[in-house]
């Protein structure tokens, strides 16, 4: 009986080795399960991200191309023809507010230019209804001059000569004494 016993306790005790080494490979495997899930995260959202620079890659290679086909198809050689022709499209596309502008220009200084023909023609219509003074004679003029001459008053002058003092005056200018 005692190596009944002995079988029986070395069964249990085979039994508890047994069972602990299930819980250790459950725990194992749930350590690794855990960590699998981790790792799957990770690799996803490294995926997501080389997903979008393959994206970003790709549209750059696009443009790249369109930019590069657009570069060969401007710099393709241009006859002096075209060359003169582009010219003269940009130079009449620069002058064409330049022309408008100098013929609004024009017209403004036609009309500015009627306007002082307008008044100069009224000015002269008025200086001719003015009429030198008949008073004003030669002889009045050397008394006016010697007078002046003088010292004597412009205000004197005509009350002596009995002549308006703007006619002194006007004398006075005409032979650059005042």
């Amino acid at each position: 009986m005692l190596i009944d016993i002995q079988i029986l306790q070395d069964y249990l005790n085979l039994d508890y080795i047994v069972v602990a080494m299930a819980a250790v490979i459950l725990y194992l495997l749930y350590f690794v399960y855990t960590k699998d899930n981790d790792y799957t995260k990770n690799i996803r959202s490294v995926a997501s991200v080389v997903e979008e620079l393959n994206r970003e890659i790709y549209y750059l290679k696009k443009n790249m191309g369109e930019t590069q086909k657009s570069i060969q198809k401007n710099t393709r050689g241009m006859s002096d023809a075209e060359i003169y022709e582009e010219i003269e499209r940009s130079v009449y596309d620069m002058v064409q507010p330049l022309s408008s502008g100098f013929k609004q220009l024009q017209e403004h200084i036609s009309n500015i230019d009627s306007q002082i023909d307008a008044r100069i023609s009224n000015l002269e219509n008025g200086v001719k209804q003015f009429s030198i003074p008949t008073s004003i004679n030669g002889n009045d003029d050397e008394k006016i001059l010697a007078l002046f001459k003088q010292g004597i008053t412009l205000e004197t002058i005509s009350k002596e000569l009995n002549i308006s003092q703007p006619e002194v005056e006007f004398v006075l200018k005409i032979n650059k004494l005042k």
